[in-house]
């Protein structure tokens, strides 16, 4: 996510931290290169001009030159700018307030995603804000459209309106509307129609299903793939529809991040959402400070404390802090931590997130070193009899080649794994020795990881966050 647009960025505030004294033209170099990367990642022009002007009237300002690091001082004004173009501190959410059942409209063109947005959506508000929900297609154009949302109401596990052969938009949100009463649905999800381009028949469309639903919310699907078009899009949209607020798809896949930084700026409406992935739960709020950070490398650690809470088992959590109190750790503990990783979305997501990960992250792409590596870690681990996970060191020669053999690996992958877990084992047997995780916890509380072990860090600094696996104890 955003990774050409960090990386030349991150380029840009090498050169200035590395100044001990900064100039007003040394001010405005880099914003000019800051200019051009944000135009290479397809930043509407009107905006690029708006960010670098106000950044550089509050940059060349006496008390930032003067001050003892210019350098660091200019990358957060950038982020707080960064953090106001993008839609301001606060993260606006849906408004489900109103008196049931509160009506949501998903609009949008063809292909944008719209109708699994829809199902993320309604599994999002029954799990985060314990809401009833009800799904209806009004998609009555594209082949399929209302049985590929029953089929991921299923999934999701929440009711869809039954299907009537021949029904029109406005007649099917007319009986939604009555269904959604009689049934004490608490938020009622509109899926219409999309069309490969705006045009008439699909506003005057939308514009009859919000006359019969008055949906409290009108939100706006939209490809972030697409860079300038999406803006396009939603600008053509934000004039026709009274749009509340707009969700991205493929966050995920948006190298650039020019749809993200334009949208707020064109439509004057927040970014809600982002899709992050294909599955049914990879969708989650936009927090503009936190994307922020993303961009600039800082990384979003409350993101994946978050996410670790989301996905690692209480019950995992403490068994496995339990273990650690005691030194303990074997290749069955091994395994679970790999799984956990790849709940929380891999070693590529899991580096985009600590701060100071950035070139950790660059350097893992250059070897060749994916998620794969995992999975390939765990059939290792599947490969072995129960008494050689818990016992490692019955691992000889022998037994080496028959679990490669079994995991369609090569011995020294069996070796690469085992002297992985010979170092976290010996990582597990320090924290005891240093007082478990009580003992770690106090350590970093003083000076951060970075003076607990030098050089491991990064420069994350504040301790590590709590409920991650193997780090920070059980969650509360």
């Amino acid at each position: 996510m955003f990774d050409s647009l960090s990386d030349r960025l991150g380029g840009v505030f090498d050169k200035l931290r590395g100044r001990g004294a900064l100039s007003e033209q040394d001010v405005r170099d880099a914003m000019r290169e800051v200019r051009v990367a944000l135009l290479e990642a397809d930043v509407a022009l009107p905006v690029v001009r708006r960010f670098i002007d106000r950044v550089t009237e509050k940059a060349i300002g006496s008390e930032v030159l003067k001050s003892v690091t210019p350098g660091q001082q200019v990358i957060k004004i950038v982020n707080d700018e960064l953090i106001e173009t993008l839609g301001g501190e606060v993260h606006v959410g849906l408004n489900l307030d109103a008196k049931p059942p509160v009506v949501i409209m998903m609009v949008g063109l063809q292909g944008s995603g719209k109708t699994t947005t829809t199902a993320k959506l309604a599994k999002f508000i029954r799990e985060k804000h314990g809401k009833k929900a009800l799904m209806a297609s009004l998609d009555v154009n594209r082949p399929a459209a209302q049985e590929q949302l029953a089929v991921l109401g299923s999934q999701v596990d929440v009711a869809t309106l039954p299907i009537i052969a021949g029904q029109q938009p406005v007649d099917i949100a007319r009986r939604a509307m009555e269904s959604a009463r009689l049934q004490a649905v608490d938020v009622l999800l509109l899926d219409t129609a999309g069309r490969l381009h705006v045009d008439e028949a699909l506003m005057a469309e939308m514009k009859a299903v919000a006359g019969i639903s008055a949906p409290t919310e009108v939100l706006l699907v939209v490809d972030a793939l697409t860079g300038q078009d999406a803006v396009n899009v939603a600008q053509s949209f934000s004039g026709e529809v009274n749009l509340t607020g707009v969700v991205l798809t493929r966050m995920d896949g948006d190298a650039r991040g020019g749809a993200a930084l334009s949208m707020r700026h064109v439509t004057g409406k927040p970014i809600k959402f982002a899709g992050t992935g294909e599955k049914l739960d990879a969708i989650e709020p936009f927090q503009p400070s936190r994307i922020a950070n993303r961009i600039l490398g800082m990384g979003d650690v409350v993101s994946l404390v978050e996410k670790a809470a989301a996905t690692i088992k209480a019950e995992d959590a403490e068994e496995q802090a339990r273990r650690m109190s005691k030194g303990l750790f074997d290749l069955n503990d091994l395994r679970t931590q790999l799984r956990q990783m790849q709940s929380m979305g891999g070693l590529g997501m899991l580096a985009g997130m600590l701060p100071g990960m950035k070139k950790a992250k660059a350097a893992m792409a250059q070897s060749g070193m994916d998620d794969k590596v995992l999975v390939h870690m765990d059939a290792l681990i599947g490969s072995m009899t129960p008494k050689e996970r818990l016992n490692p060191a019955l691992l000889n020669a022998k037994r080496k080649k028959r679990v490669a053999a079994g995991s369609g690996l090569q011995v020294q992958d069996v070796n690469r794994l085992l002297k992985m877990h010979q170092e976290m084992s010996r990582a597990m047997k320090q924290i005891r020795k240093m007082g478990g995780l009580k003992g770690l916890g106090a350590l970093f509380g003083k000076g951060g990881i970075d003076a607990a072990m030098p050089g491991l860090g990064g420069g994350m600094g504040g301790g590590l966050p709590p409920g991650l696996p193997g780090l920070g104890g059980p969650k509360k």
